[in-house]
Formats: C-alpha cells, structure tokens, sequence
C-alpha cells in the first residue's frame, strides 16, 4: 500500500482537526467511510473538545486501533488486554518521539483553552505549532502497526 503520510498532513492544513486528519485518512482501510470517520472523530481535536488533554492524533490512533482489532464480546478478557497494548505500544512510540502525549505540553501551553472555539487556520498557525508533524507521526505508527503484521507476529 502506497503511504498516506502526505494525504493526512494535506488533510489537516486544510482545515480539519488533527484526529480527523488522521482518522479519516486510514478509516476506509477497516470499512469506514470518510464523512462518518470525520463525524466520529471531530470530537477528540484540541485535545478533546479543546480541552488540551490527550492529543487528538493518539486519540485518532487508538480508535483506528479499535477498528482493527477492537474486542467486542464483554466476557473476552484476552481481547480486551490486545487492544490496551497495541494502543499502549502506539501511544508510546508516539511519546518516545515526541517527549508527551498530552496536546497541552506538545503546544508549550498551560491549562485548558477557555474557549471551545477554534483559532483561526492561517499560516502563522500552522507555522506556530507541531501539529501538522505530530500528524505526520502519528500517520507513519498506523502505518508501521495497523498496516503491518509485526504486532500481530509479535502478541501471538
């Protein structure tokens, strides 16, 4: 499969958040289509609604973890334990490259945003922030994790 490291970078300067641009970006790959993807993952930008919690590409991560590899019978505790460890393993390869995986500490910036609304989307933003590398970042772990079979080879 071709990268689509580029496609979701392109994706977030172009006005998506980054959970978006990255989700949407790789969700066809596990039966998702685009406009329910980008509804789905609309929520987690900004740290979560803006609250500058957990970065909106780890977020993004793990739900296209989810549909990978998601466990879906409450009584499989064996499933439930892949799934924390692949999303552990992403996240902290995520954190190993990037020091956090808290949107607050990546940004350099104290507390939650006051407000819910999002700063405007000109160059000086993107210029400003690591945002559009974080999502290059988190693009390449899906593709090295997901869209490879070393973390099946090495669970089972």
């Amino acid at each position: 499969m071709e990268s689509r490291v580029d496609q979701a970078v392109r994706t977030f300067e172009s006005g998506y958040t980054c959970a978006q641009s990255v989700f949407s970006t790789y969700a066809d790959l596990f039966g998702m289509d685009r406009l329910t993807a980008l509804k789905l993952a609309s929520p987690m930008g900004g740290g979560v609604g803006r609250m500058r919690e957990i970065c909106g590409v780890v977020s993004a991560m793990a739900l296209l973890a989810g549909l990978k590899e998601g466990n879906t019978d409450p009584e499989n505790e064996d499933g439930k334990e892949r799934i924390y460890l692949l999303t552990r393993e992403m996240a902290d390869r995520f954190k190993d490259k990037n020091n956090s995986i808290i949107c607050r500490e990546l940004l350099g910036i104290e507390g939650r945003e006051e407000s819910a609304k999002p700063s405007a989307r000109t160059k000086e933003y993107y210029a400003s922030r690591p945002c559009s590398r974080l999502v290059a970042d988190a693009a390449r772990i899906i593709e090295e994790m997901l869209l490879d079979h070393s973390f099946e080879e090495r669970v089972l």
